[in-house]
């Protein structure tokens, strides 16, 4: 996995990466690559700069300071020497490579129109390693289908706790199927090429048999073009919150297409203070919520709740966020 990661970093960060010990490099969930700054890493349990020996230190001061040159070289690498076969990445901020993985950029933004139009003189790559962990999701499949009712479900988590790895894992179990769950169909709306890390359109994780994807497509607009042209069973976004967004949710459900998604927050109060979910929850769409942290490392299942916010293993009561 880290392999293909190392195939777009110039040789002299390539080779301190590789003097890290196989299990440094495992942990590795994030290569933070700043011109004439501390080249730094982050892994599942702290962040750490990397020194010129390929040693990890937390003094910024001891760390390798990528140059330019580190900088162009990664740059020809990650799009093959063809910055104009990037356009549409560059003007988005991040490009996908094979295995899934997303590199974010940095750089001088060139507007026109008020719109972005190109990223130039970029300087910062942020290179994103992709896990997929087929069966983290099975756990949770009893929850969102009983007595042959499919529940629609939001993922609520922090940032880096696993919520698009858990989705990506529920997308896979209820397009494969699973004991007592007949398999059905699954349009995946892949905004930023993370669910199914797209490469010239192809899924590089497994995402189940029966799934098809829209890659790199607004989500609003994405879920109305699945439901006109693939009818799908369940729709599988991830991060919605803007206005249009909750709008294409009430479209999906009212066409009696079920949602799995994901909201950023760190309680159902927080997340139900956006007024996108906040009217969505009012409104009973989501039958089931999901709350995710970092407690016992990314992916802990914090309680999982009904559409009324009490907990479903115990139906304890919980106060109502919205």
């Amino acid at each position: 996995m880290i392999d293909r990661v190392l195939r777009v970093l110039p040789l002299s960060i390539r080779n301190l990466l590789e003097s890290l010990s196989p299990v440094e490099r495992s942990r590795l969930e994030e290569i933070r690559v700043r011109k004439d700054r501390p080249l730094e890493v982050i892994t599942t349990e702290k962040s750490r700069f990397v020194t010129p020996e390929g040693r990890l230190t937390r003094d910024p001061r001891e760390a390798y300071r990528p140059s330019g040159e580190d900088c162009r070289k990664m740059l020809n690498l990650i799009s093959n020497h063809s910055l104009y076969a990037l356009e549409e990445e560059l003007r988005r901020g991040y490009v996908t490579i094979e295995g899934g993985h997303r590199i974010g950029l940095s750089g001088k933004v060139v507007v026109e129109g008020g719109r972005v139009r190109h990223l130039r003189d970029i300087t910062g790559f942020n290179v994103r390693i992709a896990r997929q962990i087929p069966g983290v999701a099975g756990g949770l499949i009893p929850y969102l289908f009983q007595g042959g009712r499919v529940e629609n479900v939001l993922i609520v988590s922090p940032p880096q706790c696993g919520k698009t790895t858990l989705l990506r894992d529920l997308a896979r179990i209820v397009s494969t199927g699973d004991k007592g769950l007949s398999p059905l169909k699954v349009g995946i709306v892949d905004e930023r090429s993370e669910l199914a890390g797209c490469v010239q359109g192809i899924p590089q994780h497994d995402v189940g048999p029966r799934t098809d994807v829209l890659d790199g497509c607004p989500k609003a607009e994405g879920m109305m073009m699945m439901i006109r042209s693939m009818s799908p069973d369940i729709l599988v976004v991830d991060e919605i919150g803007r206005r249009e967004d909750g709008e294409a949710v009430y479209e999906a459900v009212h066409a009696g297409v079920h949602v799995f998604t994901t909201a950023h927050g760190r309680t159902l109060e927080e997340v139900c203070r956006r007024p996108t979910i906040s009217a969505l929850a009012r409104d009973g769409v989501f039958g089931r919520y999901v709350l995710l942290s970092r407690r016992r490392g990314p992916g802990t299942v914090e309680g999982v709740f009904d559409r009324s916010f009490r907990r479903v293993e115990r139906l304890e009561m919980v106060r109502s966020p919205c």
